[in-house]
Order: structure tokens, then sequence, then C-alpha cells
């Protein structure tokens, strides 16, 4: 447990679901956890008890399913697994996906053919998912590679991997459901008799949709709130001149709103008490690094490149350094926006940052 970890409760211990199977956190909410092939290891995923009127208005017992992990065929099998043990002979009713990233909507297309139902999200990002998985130009691929180059990593090696995820959402997201129902801002949705508010967030994913359930003073953050690390805030090459860290910080404070003692159901780590110490955790973390990179200008213009040794003492691979370019990006442009910083693009073709000039 690292010190700030100290500062937040884990009232389950150190408990965890068994593979392929289901731990109950609160009434009728059910705990998945799933395998990931990255540094990050695991997704949660969640099970909520429901009933919802079939087509001729009778009203059917079964699960609503927020979120879904990577395709793959070991996902495959862990899923039929959790239909075999944990859903008490009811169905699927309706798939809820918090954002687009593969590990929450990879599955979505399968499960929501499976038990025939419905896909609910933000509209936002089932459209920029529909670009990633049809668009095959959408993420990675040249346009990418070049982006980062013009941010200063020239490693070979590492752009030639960026090059190479031309199919690399494709692989994780080979297919979507064809429609969809939209989550928005201050939506209520009924669960089994309980009301969950959606909360957009922004900066991590174009919309992300958390929902919070007052009954049940538990509220499943997705990647928004998580109690070990940080959320990815990133710039993609999509979007170049995009502010996203100043969006999720902004983001972070809808969250204040709910009692402290609030259950948090994260996506990646284990259910937590101190929403409000972990927010505040999070915009300290996010200043001292704003701090570190305004201190680091101070010697000379800087690259995104320049900046990750500042933000990420550990060694990178390849995946790791695409969202670490991305955060060092994010930081960059919130102190340009803000004209702390001034961008320059340098006689090697690089934008750098660096301190004003006094006139």
């Amino acid at each position: 447990m690292n010190p700030l970890e100290h500062q937040i409760h884990y009232p389950l211990g150190d408990a965890l679901p068994p593979q392929g199977g289901t731990m109950e956190v609160a009434p009728g909410v059910k705990w998945i956890r799933m395998g990931l092939p990255f540094a990050l290891d695991h997704i949660n995923l969640w099970l909520l008890r429901d009933r919802q009127p079939d087509a001729d208005g009778t009203m059917v017992s079964g699960w609503t399913v927020v979120d879904c992990c990577i395709d793959s065929a070991t996902t495959r099998a862990q899923w039929e697994q959790v239909f075999a043990s944990s859903l008490e002979g009811l169905p699927i009713l309706r798939v809820i996906v918090t954002h687009m990233h593969p590990d929450h909507i990879g599955l979505a297309h399968w499960l929501c053919d499976r038990w025939k139902v419905r896909l609910w999200i933000s509209a936002t990002d089932y459209n920029v998912a529909r670009t990633a998985v049809y668009d095959r130009n959408g993420f990675g691929g040249e346009a990418s590679a070049d982006f980062y180059a013009l941010h200063g990593m020239q490693d070979v090696e590492f752009l030639q991997h960026v090059r190479g995820r031309v199919s690399y959402f494709p692989t994780l997201v080979p297919a979507l459901p064809p429609t969809f129902r939209r989550l928005m801002e201050g939506d209520v949705i009924e669960i089994g008799g309980r009301d969950w508010q959606c909360i957009s967030g922004y900066g991590h994913a174009p919309e992300h949709i958390a929902l919070y359930c007052a009954e049940l003073s538990s509220l499943i953050s997705g990647d928004m709130v998580l109690p070990r690390i940080s959320t990815n805030v990133s710039v993609h090459a999509a979007e170049p001149e995009s502010d996203p860290l100043r969006l999720f910080l902004a983001s972070l404070l809808r969250y204040l709103a709910l009692p402290a003692d609030t259950l948090v159901l994260p996506s990646h780590g284990k259910p937590f008490q101190g929403l409000h110490e972990r927010i505040q955790q999070l915009q300290n973390h996010h200043r001292d690094r704003l701090a570190e990179i305004l201190e680091a200008a101070k010697s000379g213009p800087l690259s995104a490149a320049d900046v990750l040794p500042i933000m990420f003492k550990r060694k990178l691979d390849a995946h790791q350094m695409t969202f670490a370019m991305g955060e060092a990006l994010a930081h960059l442009h919130l102190l340009w926006f803000d004209r702390q910083l001034h961008r320059v693009l340098d006689a090697a073709g690089v934008h750098r940052f660096e301190t004003p000039r006094k006139h």
C-alpha cells in the first residue's frame, strides 16, 4: 500500500472475486474482475440486478452489465463462466458502457448480440469508437507517428511501433452494436427499482459516464476516479491542440457533491471509501507535475519527450510510452493555454514549450 492509500479505506480488505465468478459489494451489485494483457492487468466489471418490461409489457427480472472487457477467447470464456455461475438463471437485460476504451467496450457487440439487448453509452463515445473500429487510420498509423515525432519522440523503434498500431483498436474491439441508447449528464436510469444518476466526465475519454446510486451510496466511477493510480489524460493526434487535463480536473469536482463516505466502484483497483480525499490527492498530483514542468522550463524549452523523465520515473515500454507522451502533452497544453508557457516550432521541426520572454 502506498502512502496515499492509507488515507482511503478498502471496506472489503484484500478480498477479490474468484476467476469466472462474482462478489456482491452492495445489495444487487456484483463485482467481476477480468484479466488484461497489459501492464494494467485487470478490469472491474459490474452486474446490477434489474427488471425490465419485455415486448408485451411483462416485467422480466435479470441483470444489467456495466462494462465488458476486451474481445478475446479468454474473456468470452470468463463471461460464459459468469453466466453459468452468477446470473441465478436470469438473462442479461442491457449493457451499459462507461466509455469507449477497448477494455470497456471491446465485448459489447458480443454481449448485446448474445442476449439480444441494447447498448447504453454516450453518443460521443459511441461515435468515436466507430471511428476507431471502422476507420483503420483512426488511431495509430503514420499520422500518430508524425504527431509523436512533432513533439520530440524521435526513437525509431517507438515510431515503428506506432506505425504498426493501425489495427490495434479493432483487434481488441472488432465490432460494435449497430445501434445504441444515448446516455447524457443528469440522466437517471432505473435499474432494479433503484435510480442511478449519470455523471459525465471529460479528459480521459470523449464523454465518460459514471453512475451514482444515492440509495446504495455507491458510485460506479469507471476510469474517472481510481484508488491506486492516476487516470491517464492525453492529447491525441486526432485532436492535437486539446486541453484534456483542464477538462479532467474540472470533471473531478463534480464528484465532491456526493457524500464523502460513498462506496466507489472503480474500473481498476479495489472498491474504496474516501472519495473526497482521493479527488484532492489527484488534484495535488497534477498540480505538483505542473509545478515541476514550469521549474524545468526555466532551464530551456521543453518538448513532450523532454518532459517524460520529469513525470515518469520508471522505465516505459512502447505501449506505455504512447500514454506517457499524451499525458506529458496534456500538462504542457494546460500551461500553454494558461499562457504560463509559450509554444514554438524549432529548427528541427519539434514543438517546444518555453517560459514567455519578458518585454
